[in-house]
């Protein structure tokens, strides 16, 4: 990507965290992200077209802005995340387009996962 078509977008994104190894453990068992520590207190990740971080500097909030995951497979996730240790918080719903649901990580950070397959 040139620097002109990175200007203006989301390039990185921070999250807070309680607990590192097991935020890591969690996403990737659930999505497959990749990892690289820098330090004891923050890891960056890839998802294969983002990049962000994870940090015990900050304090999770569970209000704080929504991130959303898209899946094509909407209920193989939500099980995924079940068995990773994540709750459900908000049972999947259709909406125009498609259909999604919110789930908070080991930390309490709530995230939504959506698909366009119904």
């Amino acid at each position: 990507m040139t620097e002109a078509s990175k200007d203006c977008r989301i390039d990185y994104i921070e999250f807070p965290a309680t607990d590192i190894a097991r935020t890591k453990q969690f996403y990737q068992d659930v999505f497959g992200w990749e990892f690289r520590d820098h330090g004891p207190n923050y890891t960056a990740f890839r998802d294969g077209r983002l990049r962000g971080g994870f940090t015990t500097d900050a304090k999770v909030n569970a209000n704080g802005t929504l991130v959303v995951v898209y899946a094509k497979d909407l209920e193989g996730i939500e099980a995924k995340i079940k068995k990773a240790g994540g709750r459900i918080v908000k049972e999947p719903l259709s909406f125009p387009g498609g259909r999604r649901f919110y789930f908070t990580d080991p930390n309490g950070n709530v995230l939504a996962v959506w698909s366009d397959r119904e």
